[in-house]
């Protein structure tokens, strides 16, 4: 399966942009297609910190999906596993400062990697990756999307 990479300059300092980003409780309050977070492992953010999150498609319908964070540099960069049937996906989340107009902005690039992990899951990969990266373009676009708009200074939280 293709990689997939999104970067979006975001008007806000890297420690406002992470602060948002690793607040698992409050990510169905800012990310639109988030219904619902379930905290699979207690304590701070760190490798091993695992999460549930539910999450609306186009139709409607909510599917799951967990995440198991496997690396934490803070107001850096975060990278996450997410086991699928026949892949496993590597999202990398990195926030990089960028000096604008003499003000701080951060740069957040998300990048999916997918590795099969099945026979059917090459199959697919071969199919529908094309179709399957759009997809996951477009939603990495959203959720950059719907998180400048939460970072803003006096932004209220996404509707859900």
């Amino acid at each position: 399966m293709p990689t997939v990479a999104v970067t979006q300059l975001i008007e806000a300092s890297a420690v406002d942009v992470w602060r948002l980003l690793v607040d698992l409780p409050a990510r169905a309050d800012w990310l639109s297609t988030v219904g619902a977070v379930e905290l699979l492992t207690p304590g701070r953010l760190a490798p091993g910190t695992t999460w549930r999150e539910t999450r609306l498609r186009p139709d409607g319908s909510a599917q799951a999906e967990d995440f198991v964070v496997l690396e934490v540099v803070p107001s850096r960069r975060l990278v996450l596993s997410s086991p699928g049937i026949g892949v496993d996906y590597r999202i990398t989340w990195t926030l990089r400062t960028v000096r604008r107009r003499c003000r701080a902005h951060t740069a957040v690039t998300v990048r999916q990697e997918a590795t099969p992990t099945a026979p059917y899951g090459r199959v697919v990969a071969l199919l529908f990756g094309g179709l399957a990266a759009r997809a996951v373009e477009a939603a990495f676009r959203r959720d950059l999307a719907d998180l400048a708009r939460a970072a803003r200074p006096s932004a209220p939280a996404a509707a859900a």
